[in-house]
């Protein structure tokens, strides 16, 4: 008998610090039960930042490296953290190169045991089948990662976050649908917006993909 295949929901970043920790952390306050899977992209080298809060280099090996559970995967602060604390079944860091994470996010899926899944990041929606992805922005003068052009391709909505959430009226959603088109992301600008006063409806989308899946 094949392993039951969870619902798989991405939750993508338009720029950096976009807060897409935040919202996964949202979401799954309200789906208890589910999982999340942290993706880092790594080198081996310094990044350039902060290595104690950044760099994984010392973690990288041959083969992507894969961290579950609360003993591997809690630390007070850290995304994977905050998960937990969020009420996740399980949380799995994925450490991988870019050329590991194919594999690395394939490894970490096999992995989950929950009707949906939760996994933050870009890259890895190149290499697995997302159900539903959500790309986190701060609204019309956030620049665009090349990671998330590229995610954008299967993204089905927007989440504002930050000043852009919180002033969201009509006219911030039609600069921020302006800009994208102005980039040439035509698709992109179709798309529907969510603001944190919507957080319940996005949640609706969530659940309504899961149980078209059957999960």
């Amino acid at each position: 008998m094949s392993k039951h295949q969870p619902t798989i929901i991405g939750i993508g970043g338009f720029a950096s610090n976009s807060g897409k920790t935040t919202l996964l952390c949202d979401l799954l306050q309200r789906f208890p039960g589910w999982e999340a899977i942290k993706t880092t992209r790594g080198h081996y080298r310094s990044c350039g930042k902060d290595p104690h809060s950044c760099c994984v280099s010392d973690l990288l090996g041959d083969q992507p490296r894969i961290r579950s559970g609360r003993a591997d995967t809690y630390a007070v602060g850290k995304d994977t953290g905050r998960y937990w604390e969020a009420g996740a079944a399980n949380v799995h860091w994925v450490i991988a190169t870019q050329e590991q994470v194919g594999s690395g996010i394939t490894q970490a899926l096999k992995l989950v045991n929950a009707k949906g899944v939760f996994v933050e990041g870009n890259s890895f929606s190149s290499f697995v089948a997302v159900d539903l992805m959500i790309m986190v922005a701060r609204g019309s003068g956030s620049p665009v990662k090349g990671s998330a052009r590229k995610a954008l391709a299967i993204s089905s909505a927007f989440y504002l976050t930050g000043e852009a959430s919180l002033q969201a009226n009509s006219s911030e959603r039609e600069q921020f649908q302006e800009a994208l088109t102005r980039s040439g992301l035509i698709h992109a600008a179709s798309l529907p917006i969510y603001t944190r006063s919507e957080l319940s409806q996005l949640a609706e989308q969530v659940r309504e993909t899961s149980c078209t899946l059957g999960n």
